[in-house]
This record gives structure tokens, C-alpha cells and sequence, in this order.
């Protein structure tokens, strides 16, 4: 069992948990979370990886499901549980990169930018945030960005000129991943996407997550979250 720090709302529907503790992990990785004592929801909860440090851990979620609600009902000094973390991450890699996420698809990416600058103080990280309505945590993002782009109600794929980098990290809904791929035209660009699936044990033993690549079907949980891009089939 593990205590919550704080567990807020910041925007409609929309929740950013800390919970006490040291914790492993890097970026792109995930956990599975339960804040419920009773057997009913029967599954746990996947949540990437938002902050991590040597006290606590972070995530934010949007409220969709049974468990999503029953996490938002959490307050401070609550219990729950966490497991993790699972998946394969982002790469520790150099150069000039953009971080793209939509919607709640920026959760991988605020640990990402951290790691990246930590890892070479040479990266140049870009971050490019896109939202249907309300911008959320743009602060600690311009905190640790070059450059930070914000878009509201529009396509964030369209703003990014994906050839400029030499890497794309992405994660979110997939008409804006498939428009950054149809993008590329530069053998030195490459992109890897966070893939956002529905998960049930979070170790690959459901088989519930599946994602179609160039290699054949591949589970989200266990040989992602994170794929380059070129290997994805987009449906």
C-alpha cells in the first residue's frame, strides 16, 4: 500500500495524483494503479508515468470508467496500490527532439523532457502540447522546454515540421500520430510513438492490448507502450 500526496482536479474530468514513495521507472514506462479495496472493477488501472523522483511519484488521468471515478474519490493519506513499472520506454537518445502529445497524451512526456535534458545537456528538447479545450500543466513543461508550442481546438500535427528533428516522440489519439508519420520524409528522422490501448494485467498474459505492426500482431503492454514509428500499422 502507498499514500497519496494529493490527488487534483485540474480541469473538467481531469486529475493529477502524487503518492508517496521511491519508485522505479523511466519515461514512456507505465504502472497499474487500484484505489479500491473490493473485487469489483476487476482490473487494475494503466497509467504512464507523469513525474518521478527520489519521494513520489506522479500521474495524471482523465476520469472515463468505474475505476477512473473511484481513483478521483481519493484524497490525501488514502491508501491504494501500484504496480510497476511495466513496458519499454522512450530511448536515451541525443540530438534536437520534439516531444508531441495530445490530449492526455502528454502524460509520458513531461518525465521524457526531464530525462532527455539530464541525459545530455546538449539536447534540444521541443515540446509541442495540443487540447480540445483547456491547456493543462503548461507551466512545469515550459519549465523544462526550449521551446514550448500550446494548441487549443486545433491539430498540434499540423504545427510540427517533423523532417526538422532528429527525433519525434509522440503520444496521442491516432489521426494526430499517422499525420506526424505521413509527414516524414527524412531518413535521419525517427519517431516513436507511445501507443494508447485498452490494458487488463498490464504483463502481456490477457492478450487485450494488441497492436498491429509490420512484424505482426505485438501486445501494447509487454512489447510497448513505445514503438517506432515505421513498424506500426495504422487502422
Amino acid at each position: 500500500m502507498a499514500k497519496i500526496i494529493f490527488n487534483q482536479q485540474i480541469d473538467d474530468g481531469i486529475y493529477y495524483i502524487e503518492i508517496a514513495g521511491k519508485y522505479r521507472g523511466s519515461m514512456g514506462q507505465f504502472y497499474m494503479l487500484r484505489g479500491w479495496a473490493t473485487s469489483h472493477p476487476l482490473l487494475n488501472r494503466p497509467f504512464s508515468i507523469f513525474d518521478l523522483n527520489d519521494h513520489s511519484i506522479s500521474f495524471i488521468y482523465k476520469v472515463v470508467g468505474e475505476g477512473t471515478q473511484l481513483l478521483s474519490k481519493l484524497r490525501k493519506n488514502n491508501d491504494l496500490e501500484l504496480f510497476g513499472p511495466y513496458g519499454n520506454g522512450f530511448p536515451l537518445v541525443e540530438g534536437k527532439i520534439a516531444l508531441v502529445g495530445g490530449g492526455m497524451g502528454i502524460a509520458p512526456l513531461y518525465l521524457a523532457a526531464r530525462e532527455l535534458m539530464t541525459y545530455s545537456p546538449t539536447n534540444e528538447v521541443h515540446i509541442y502540447l495540443g487540447f480540445k479545450e483547456n491547456a493543462i500543466l503548461t507551466d512545469l513543461f515550459e519549465a523544462v522546454s526550449h521551446k514550448l508550442i500550446v494548441d487549443t481546438g486545433g491539430y498540434i500535427s499540423e504545427i510540427v515540421n517533423v523532417n526538422s528533428y532528429d527525433y519525434v516522440f509522440a503520444c496521442g489519439p491516432q489521426d494526430m500520430e499517422m499525420a506526424l508519420m505521413q509527414q516524414k520524409n527524412s531518413e535521419n528522422t525517427h519517431i516513436f510513438f507511445s501507443v494508447e490501448r485498452r490494458m487488463g494485467c498490464g504483463i502481456g498474459a490477457c492478450l487485450a492490448c494488441t497492436c498491429k505492426t509490420s512484424a505482426g500482431n505485438k501486445l501494447t503492454c509487454k512489447d510497448g507502450p513505445v514503438f517506432p514509428g515505421e513498424v506500426l500499422l495504422f487502422e
